[in-house]
């Protein structure tokens, strides 16, 4: 954490507290079982001010994923949106990486937790670029996860929820053991389904392609963010089943996410990807989506929240 962070707010259960006095039961349910669902959300700096971008369309898939795990959070939505906007207010920040948090508190060791208190937290970081600056324009090296994506019916992947994401840190850790950036999980079939923290696409012969829901990814608000922009760019973008060898035959691949935004790959495998950097269909593509989140065009979609 940037020690700067650490000086300022958060927000806590409906009231602004100084960072470090944000605690929790060592015994709270969340600890022991991974009871949680977040989501990961920036602000922008942009000519009209602090811009969260699609504030609305995160907090309801926070609130969504909790409605998956039965989590009842004690607040609506508009009162979750609102500490988001308080805690850039606070903090006077121009841009940041924002963390909501709803977890199950401190009541019992069972795995039950419908007594467990619900606790919100939000909190606003200084956080870069979740794969380097160097990635946006060169692109990074990744591989093919030995550790495959949740099975469908045994965790729900549509939700955000802090237990699966046990299994990114076991991608995550592999491929930086072994010198990679970032891996790729398959899914129970054996086609691609996502990175430890990102939704793909790849470039095939002018036409993209990114997995389908089935493929276990989570519905990515930055994907759809990317999907709109493809087509109003005139592109072709298909949802389908994408079998592990495209990725050594694609002409494009790059990553999409939140912390990620929209990053190239390079190489999977040591197979060179393209050129061995950012391709043109990605660049215009990230071009596209830097204009809209940083407020360079039109905000014809309503994708920007400003904190006044």
């Amino acid at each position: 954490m940037d020690p700067k962070d650490e000086k300022g707010k958060l927000w806590m259960n409906g009231q602004l507290i100084p960072w470090m006095e944000a605690k929790i039961h060592v015994l709270s349910h969340v600890v022991s079982y991974g009871s949680s669902v977040f989501e990961g959300i920036r602000c922008y700096e942009t000519p009209q001010g602090p811009s969260i971008f699609r504030l609305r369309d995160h907090i309801r898939r926070l609130f969504d994923s909790a409605h998956i795990y039965r989590i009842g959070i004690p607040f609506s939505q508009e009162e979750v949106m609102e500490a988001c906007r308080q805690v850039i207010r606070v903090n006077q920040l121009k841009s940041a990486y924002l963390r909501p948090l709803v977890f199950r508190g401190y009541n019992t060791l069972g795995v039950d937790p419908s007594k467990c208190p619900v606790e919100v937290v939000v909190a606003a970081m200084s956080w870069g670029r979740y794969l380097g600056e160097e990635a946006i324009t060169q692109g990074v090296d990744i591989c093919v996860s030995s550790w495959n994506r949740l099975a469908p019916n045994t965790m729900p992947s549509m939700a955000k929820a802090g237990s699966n994401y046990m299994n990114s840190q076991l991608m995550k850790m592999e491929a930086l053991a072994n010198g990679y950036a970032e891996a790729i999980a398959l899914d129970v079939n054996g086609n691609i389904s996502e990175g430890s923290g990102e939704n793909v696409f790849l470039v095939r012969d002018g036409v993209l392609y990114t997995p389908l829901m089935a493929s276990s990814i989570l519905p990515g608000i930055t994907r759809q963010c990317v999907m709109t922009l493809i087509r109003e760019m005139g592109l072709e973008v298909v949802e389908t089943a994408i079998p592990r060898e495209m990725l050594y035959l694609a002409d494009e691949i790059f990553f999409t996410g939140t912390a990620a935004e929209v990053s190239p790959v390079r190489s999977v495998d040591h197979y060179i990807v393209g050129a061995g950097r950012r391709g043109p269909v990605t660049e215009k593509i990230q071009s596209r989506y830097f204009e809209h989140i940083y407020g360079k065009c039109q905000d014809r979609y309503g994708w920007h929240d400003f904190v006044r």
